[in-house]
This record gives C-alpha cells, sequence and structure tokens, in this order.
C-alpha cells in the first residue's frame, strides 16, 4: 500500500515528468498541496524535502518551491555517471526477442554500458510506469519497441521529456510517426508482399490472412497481403481476412479460422500469418479439422523464429533479423550518444534509420496447386 508521503511524492514527480511542472516554474503550495492529497504539512514537506535533495525541486527563500532544470542537470553530471542504457521491448522471453536482446548487450557491453531491460507486456499503462522509472533514473539512452504502434499514444508526453533532457533513443520494430524518430526496423509491407504472392504464384487463389491489428507491423503486413492479391487481379474475400488485438491474440484467430474452415473446408487452400507464432496455433486447428500441411492447406509464417524448424512441419516465413536488428540498434543508440556528448553537437556523418529488406523463405509448409489457373 502505499504511504500518503510517497502518494504525495510521486504525484510531484508525475507533473514534472508529464510537463505539467516544466522547469522554474513554481510549484503548488504546502497548504494547496495539503488540501488536495488530504494530509499533514508534514507529510507534504517531506515528500518536498526528498525531491529537493535528489534534484527534482529546487527552493527559493521567500519565494517558495520550483521545478529544477534536470537537463542542466544531465549535462553536468554526465561525466561524473555511470553508462547506462534502458532497453524496453514488448516482451522478453518470449520469441525472437532474447535474441534482439542479446543483440544489442554484445554490443552495449563491449562498449561499457550497463543495461537494463524492461517488458511493457504491449500494455501502455506497463508502457508509461517503466518511462517514469527511466526518467526518475540515470540513462544515458533508451533502446525501445513501441506498444501497440498502431494506435495513437497516450505516453507521447513521455517521449517529449526525454527529448528535453536530452536523452536519445531510438525505436524498434516499429515506430510511432508522430515523434519521427530513429528507427530500426523491416519492410513489413513488403514482407507481407512476399507472403501472399509466394501462395499466389504457386497456384492459391483463395487464401486467408490473419494479422495483429494493434501493432504497425500486422497493419503494414497486412497491408502487403492486400497489395499482393492487387497486382495478380485476385479479388480478396472480406472474410478471409482475421484481425485481432494482443488481448485476443490467444483466442480470436483460432477461433475465426476455425469458423472459416468448418464452413468451407475445401475452398480455403492457403494461410498467410502474422508471424510465426500464430502459425503454430494454426497447425493445432488444422490438426483438429483433420487437414494436413501443406497437403490440404499451405501456410506461411513470418519471423524464421525457433518456431519455423522446431514443428513437424517445417514453416516457410520470412526472415527477420533479429540479432542483427539488435546489434544496429545499439551502435545507432552510441553514435547519438557520441553526438549528444560533443560539444559541437555533430558527428562526421548523419546518423540514419535503417529498414530491413525482407527476404522468403521457403520451406515445407507451401505447395504449389495442381490445376491451378495461371495468373491473368
Amino acid at each position: 500500500m502505499t504511504t500518503k508521503y510517497n502518494m504525495v511524492k510521486n504525484a510531484i514527480q508525475e507533473r514534472i515528468i508529464n510537463g505539467t511542472y516544466i522547469p522554474h516554474q513554481k510549484i503548488n503550495s504546502e497548504s494547496e498541496l495539503m488540501k488536495e492529497f488530504g494530509v499533514s504539512r508534514h507529510t507534504v514537506r517531506l515528500a518536498i524535502g526528498d525531491l529537493v535533495t535528489t534534484g527534482w525541486l529546487y527552493r527559493e527563500q521567500g519565494s517558495g518551491t520550483f521545478c529544477a532544470d534536470r537537463s542542466t542537470e544531465n549535462v553536468s553530471n554526465q561525466q561524473d555517471k555511470q553508462k547506462n542504457i534502458a532497453i524496453v521491448t514488448t516482451y522478453i522471453s518470449d520469441y525472437i526477442f532474447p535474441s534482439i536482446i542479446r543483440g544489442a548487450e554484445a554490443i552495449l557491453s563491449e562498449a561499457g554500458y550497463q543495461v537494463s531491460i524492461f517488458s511493457t507486456n504491449n500494455d501502455q499503462d506497463n508502457e508509461r510506469e517503466i518511462l517514469k522509472k527511466i526518467l526518475s533514473q540515470s540513462f544515458d539512452g533508451v533502446i525501445v519497441e513501441p506498444t501497440k504502434s498502431a494506435y495513437t499514444n497516450p505516453n507521447i508526453n513521455y517521449y517529449l521529456e526525454l527529448e528535453r533532457l536530452s536523452i536519445p533513443y531510438i525505436m524498434i520494430n516499429a515506430y510511432y510517426d508522430e515523434l519521427e524518430p530513429i528507427h530500426i526496423v523491416m519492410d513489413d509491407v513488403r514482407g507481407g508482399y512476399l507472403q501472399a504472392e509466394h501462395l499466389i504464384h504457386l497456384g492459391h487463389r483463395n487464401i486467408v490472412g490473419c494479422f495483429k491489428t494493434d501493432d504497425a507491423q500486422g497493419s503494414r503486413r497486412m497491408k502487403g497481403f492486400v497489395k499482393a492479391h492487387r497486382k495478380n487481379g485476385i479479388p480478396i474475400d472480406p472474410k478471409n481476412i482475421i484481425t485481432y488485438t494482443t488481448e485476443e491474440r490467444n483466442t480470436k484467430a483460432s477461433e475465426k479460422l476455425q469458423e472459416l474452415l468448418i464452413n468451407r473446408s475445401h475452398s480455403i487452400t492457403g494461410i498467410v500469418c502474422y508471424n510465426d507464432e500464430l502459425a503454430m496455433k494454426f497447425l493445432d486447428v488444422l490438426r483438429q479439422q483433420q487437414l494436413n500441411v501443406p497437403e490440404d492447406i499451405s501456410i506461411v509464417g513470418y519471423d524464421d523464429s525457433f518456431f519455423s524448424e522446431v514443428s513437424e512441419v517445417k514453416l516457410t516465413t520470412i526472415d527477420h533479423p533479429k540479432s542483427e536488428l539488435g546489434k544496429t540498434a545499439a551502435k545507432k543508440i552510441i553514435e547519438l550518444i557520441k553526438m549528444k556528448n560533443k560539444q559541437n553537437g555533430e558527428l562526421d556523418h548523419q546518423i540514419n534509420s535503417v529498414v530491413y529488406a525482407p527476404e522468403i523463405i521457403i520451406r515445407s509448409s507451401t505447395k504449389e496447386l495442381k490445376n491451378s489457373q495461371p495468373i491473368g
């Protein structure tokens, strides 16, 4: 349970982080804070005193208490503090994320940085709490995978606060368009296009596409799926596009596929999946319906994860740079930190975003249809 002292302290700290209090702005008086939080003057003074001691606030005799300019403090203390980088991903121990994190850690450790790893579980409230923690501690830079990147993000103020404090950050796998950050991503539109195009060239015409659409990667892969059909003059049955969100990932996609198979099991011949993890779930659904891959239905994954080769059917999938992406992100954040630390703020070259071109890896989960009609 949060103590009254911590409640007041955290509330003031939150207002500094989200920009309610800006540097050198006078904060609410002790009396106003007492009334707002229903606490004693002693509790308010303890909370303010702690924030003054830790550099969040400063006092001026006879004038009151003011929000400190922590960006100035960060620059002055830069040479004395330990080198720290925060890595924030939607997940840590699952799927492709360990490879991404290991790749980044290898480069950062070699450069003398301590790495702190955080997971949002693709939840915006968790993202906010992690950003607050990062802003309240001493980090030189942040590598972050956006949370629910297809949606408008309620935590943009915290990223703007990172910018105000001159804490460099880059985004991986996706990025928030409104911030236009340096980012390390895949061309997911092209990836989704390659998935569908592969099946189309094998003669498939009735293809189901399933995409997680609260992340930008899923929306872009779906766009590629649609583009491949349009380019090849193949109409899409709207029922053949299944979408789901993070909260629905364990049930909705599989249930919708099962409905389609029960109603039209003889017409669907191919499935394009948001990722390999989803493809594994779909293999279970197909098994339950006594359908074989690729004899009855072909299936394509995405990410070339460990799932793609450990299943009974080796997955055709789209390659993901994984460890290489992590290494590139680490190198970019180190470059940004060096640029910030240079007195003139300039490097010999511009630091650009990186977009990886996807490639399809063909294995045994896809098959050419006999007697298929040629395209066009």
